[in-house]
């Protein structure tokens, strides 16, 4: 399927870099970029998103060099957007963009880690990577003379918080959590409405990017066979359909060859779908698209359907492997026993978190500056890679290793 659109026009209901809501602190624009190239540019050069080289997607990062990590994920789900972006004649910049920022705020350790700094959170709060997105990208990077964050556009960060749909906690019964609802008393993000297409795009990249490449992965690691996924609704055709085609195809290149079919196949059937979408809502804006009461940017019916058993497979087959849980178990200690000694003795921290918790903590007092030291806690163990996390547990608890 090609694009019927220059790489130049966009469409009406496309997030135009000449209409943006600006940045929650003025700047003037780059001679050379637009604000939404400036905003990619600017997560490229972030720490956070280097740090995401060495954090964990499924496998542990010592594991191998050939599985997946959140860094080479965000790329390959930039790329994803960006494609489909272009063929939708939206904003590829920003869509980018949103790809690049939605992991950011990932613990080490994938989702183990997050459930043990959840848990470990709770009596403050709670932890959540979405919110510790937005904390990278409004206070925790700090490079630049003007501003903390990244300062980026209002529709760079509203993509990113609501890229997943929007946040409704008091229809929900649910609290939003703490930065989102500070951030929301600054900025309005609009919380109750779709985000922008861009932002869509990018939440169904995601999908796409990660249900194919963990099958990519878990055949790699041997936690199944390519004859159980070929029983497998969406991949099953596509498997015969290769081995048809070139009989005899070594396993590597199957894998690959299948792997590449699936994702095109789930990349034309959202296109298809979305402009089904578009056709029959005929938003005229990107602010007619959010008020719209569902998402424009979606899979068909029978897509969704079809997902929905290689979803089952990989939770009890990938996620849920023996293998997998026996070091996410570990994973999950490491992350709990730094909380407690970090809370318990703050002056184990590096100097600079120490003064910023005193710096903080001395407007507060008593259960609040309890609750500041475990924020800041959580930011530094958030902040980890894999590897640091490891050796910062060795530092800590094993008397043989150097501080």
């Amino acid at each position: 399927m090609t694009a019927d659109c220059s790489h130049d026009r966009l469409a009406p209901y496309a997030c135009n870099p000449a209409d943006t809501r600006g940045r929650l602190a003025a700047e003037p624009e780059s001679p050379t970029r637009s604000c939404f190239q400036r905003d990619r540019d600017r997560i490229v050069h972030s720490g956070a998103f280097r740090r995401l080289k060495h954090k964990t997607q499924v496998f542990v990062y010592h594991e191998g060099d050939y599985y997946r990590t959140r860094l080479t994920h965000s790329l390959e789900v930039a790329q994803i957007a960006r494609s489909i972006s272009r063929t939708l004649c939206l904003n590829e910049d920003l869509a980018e963009a949103v790809a690049l920022a939605h992991d950011l705020g990932h613990t080490p350790f994938g989702h183990a880690g997050e459930e043990a700094l959840n848990a470990c959170m709770e009596p403050f709060g709670g932890f959540a990577h979405n919110d510790q997105t937005l904390r990278i990208l409004t206070r925790l990077e700090r490079r630049y003379a003007e501003f903390d964050g990244l300062n980026l556009t209002w529709e760079a960060v509203e993509g990113v918080v609501k890229h997943n749909g929007p946040l409704l906690p008091l229809l929900s019964g649910h609290r939003l959590p703490t930065t989102i609802a500070a951030f929301q008393g600054e900025w309005d993000l609009e919380l109750h409405t779709n985000p922008g297409a861009e932002a869509q795009v990018a939440a169904l990249a995601d999908d796409i990017a990660y249900n194919n490449h963990d099958i990519d992965d878990g055949l790699r690691a041997g936690l199944f066979t390519v004859e159980e996924v070929a029983e497998l609704p969406l991949v099953g055709p596509i498997i015969r359909e290769v081995c048809d085609r070139y009989p005899g195809l070594e396993r590597s290149r199957l894998i690959h060859e299948t792997v590449r079919r699936m994702i095109n196949a789930m990349v034309v059937d959202l296109v298809t779908e979305t402009r089904r979408r578009l056709a029959e809502h005929k938003p005229g804006s990107a602010a007619e698209l959010r008020a719209l009461p569902l998402a424009m940017v979606s899979f068909s019916d029978g897509m969704l359907e079809a997902q929905r058993p290689l979803r089952a497979f990989l939770r009890q087959r990938m996620y849920r492997h023996y293998r997998v849980n026996r070091e996410m178990s570990k994973c999950k200690r490491v992350v709990r026993a730094l909380f407690e000694l970090f809370m318990d003795e703050p002056n184990t921290l590096p100097t600079e978190w120490q003064r910023d918790i005193a710096k903080v903590g001395a407007k507060h007092g008593g259960d609040a500056d309890l609750a500041v030291r475990a924020r800041h806690v959580a930011d530094y163990i958030a902040g980890m890679t894999d590897r640091y996390a490891l050796a910062e547990h060795d530092r800590l608890f094993d008397l043989h290793v150097k501080t």
